[in-house]
């Protein structure tokens, strides 16, 4: 699954969450979450838990 790279920026900006933060908020390791703000792929549990803490909509549309 796919997260939107703006998006995510700046769900991370209007929440003032850090990465390490965000990774414990979520229980996933600060190098997943580096991954995912660099564009790579992530698995689908992963983005969710991601898309608790910050919200859905850094989530992308499935085509």
């Amino acid at each position: 699954m796919r997260i939107d790279r703006v998006k995510f920026a700046a769900a991370l900006a209007k929440k003032d969450i850090t990465i390490l933060r965000l990774a414990e908020a979520a229980g996933v390791s600060r190098v997943t979450i580096s991954g995912v703000k660099h564009g790579k792929s992530c698995a689908k549990t992963t983005a969710e838990k991601l898309a608790a803490v910050l919200g859905p909509e850094i989530l992308e549309e499935e085509a």
